[in-house]
């Protein structure tokens, strides 16, 4: 591997492995497509989308009960690789800044509650001869575990107590470990082996767990968040020349079963110096800091000043612009949640300034949000006239303006035998519940609708997001050449 940067790009298309002959560059293979059989219309998909973006966020407090929900796939973004040795296995796997482990489904495999859900993005793995058992004393099965010391951990592991008198019992497996999201669950146990990219870079001893039992969670997840068991932290610790940075150009969503989805680049090693030499764009990016989350120290949280629509600025709660030491409060960047999710008060806020410039211009469809989840949403002619929606991080008073397509879905409603067919448009943000409820996590979610567009700049070591306005399919263009 070359001493500069390592570009790690995602493709959201079902192929073989491709490599580019150039030594920074790595293309990925990775599925963003929808099922017909499963979705025939944007109403089923927008309903499961939005009821998992509520429960994955509703999840992270622990006031609230966790609900098996359908996973939505098509609103998520993936990638791929090959684990062990000796094998030609690939495995496909969601992105998810919102966690800090990679896990998978591994053969034998069962997923209870999962009759209504998408199947696994690939098949379960069957471990390679080369795969180890992880150790109990080890940091990465204390990491898995979290609080447990690992000297409790070897007595979970049923460890004689003499052999951890003396400190001798290295070679016990590391415990089963529970895992839980919004949507589902799971035990499983850590394993390691060499994780190989589509250039035979390999990670060696790449640490990951191993799954045979989920509830309502049939597919496997790659953790980008922080954490030493995070996908990039592993791939950072061997390989020191790539930084502590990375960055992702999501490519928008359509959810159109028929629409042939374009490359989002994942580019591993992000080189500030160079960030304005991708492409042939004038880019400057806007950085906010991140916010320390001690209940939830894997979370990418900032700092929420509050949401302008319009010329109309709307100005968050203080619980927003910073985490308390009960680990509440902040915005975490999220690209495993869907839709921004926003607690009820400055959601109430923004929708009513929404309602009051779009409202009077255009009928409101009810119907519509009966069937998606999502408000408010209007019938339009040709056009639907809305306004610009900005958001402002606390700290240094950097702002986004989002793209009209980040916020303001467009559709055609097909009609139901007696109503016709008419366009309609729907705000995509979400109501997260009242600020009570939302006591031990985060109190907002920017979600992965609300990133496209943007190349998103992860800095680990200065501990900063950076958003940049993309043509993502472009940047890929350029970038590939």
């Amino acid at each position: 591997m070359a001493n500069s940067l390592c570009l790690l790009y995602l493709l959201l298309f079902p192929t073989c492995w491709l490599t580019i002959s150039v030594s920074e560059m790595v293309l990925l293979p990775l599925t963003h497509s929808l099922s017909k059989a499963q979705f025939t219309n944007p109403y089923q998909l927008l309903k499961t989308t939005s009821a998992r973006s509520a429960a994955r966020f509703h999840h992270r407090n622990h006031r609230q009960k966790q609900v098996p929900l359908p996973l939505s796939p098509g609103s998520d973004y993936t990638l791929s690789f090959t684990l062990g040795s000796r094998s030609s296995q690939t495995i496909s796997l969601y992105l998810d800044t919102g966690s800090d482990l990679v896990w998978l489904p591994c053969s034998p495999f069962e997923c209870i509650l999962c009759e209504s859900k998408a199947p696994p993005l690939s098949p379960p793995l069957n471990l390679s001869s080369s795969a180890t058992a992880v150790p109990c004393k080890s940091s990465a099965c204390s990491a898995a575990h979290s609080s447990l010391p690992s000297s409790d951990l070897c007595a979970i592991a049923r460890c004689p107590l003499d052999s951890i008198e003396i400190s001798d019992c290295k070679s016990f497996p590391c415990p089963p470990f529970y895992y839980a999201y919004g949507d589902g669950s799971l035990i499983a146990h850590l394993f390691k082996d060499s994780l190989t990219l589509p250039n035979s870079f390999s990670i060696q001893n790449f640490t990951f767990g191993c799954a045979h039992t989920t509830l309502g969670e049939p597919v496997g997840v790659a953790g980008f968040g922080f954490g030493r068991l995070s996908l990039p932290a592993q791939l950072f610790s061997v390989s020191p020349q790539l930084g502590n940075r990375f960055s992702y150009c999501l490519v928008s969503h359509s959810f159109n079963p028929d629409k042939v989805r374009r490359p989002s680049p994942l580019i591993l090693g992000r080189n500030e110096e160079k960030e304005k030499q991708f492409g042939n764009e004038n880019i400057e990016f806007v950085y906010t800091d991140m916010l320390s989350n001690p209940k939830h120290p894997y979370f990418y949280s900032v700092g929420l000043e509050g949401i302008s629509v319009g010329k109309k600025n709307i100005p968050a709660q203080e619980n927003l612009k910073r985490v308390d030491r009960k680990g509440s409060g902040g915005m975490v960047v999220d690209s495993g949640t869907t839709f921004t999710m926003l607690p009820a008060s400055l959601y109430d806020s923004v929708v009513t300034e929404f309602d009051h410039r779009v409202g009077r211009l255009h009928e409101r469809a009810s119907e519509v949000e009966d069937t998606t989840g999502m408000s408010p949403c209007y019938y339009y002619g040709k056009v639907a006239k809305v306004p610009l929606i900005s958001l402002h991080f606390a700290g240094n008073g950097s702002s986004v303006v989002l793209p009209r397509r980040n916020y303001f879905y467009e559709f055609l409603d097909g009609g139901d035998g007696v109503r016709k067919k008419r366009n309609v448009g729907c705000l995509m943000l979400m109501n997260g519940g009242d600020e009570e409820e939302l006591i031990g996590g985060p109190g907002a979610t920017l979600g992965n609708y609300q990133q496209q567009g943007f190349e998103v700049v992860y800095d680990l070591e200065k501990r900063k997001v950076g958003f940049a306005r993309r043509k993502c399919s472009s940047l890929w263009d350029s970038l590939k050449n």
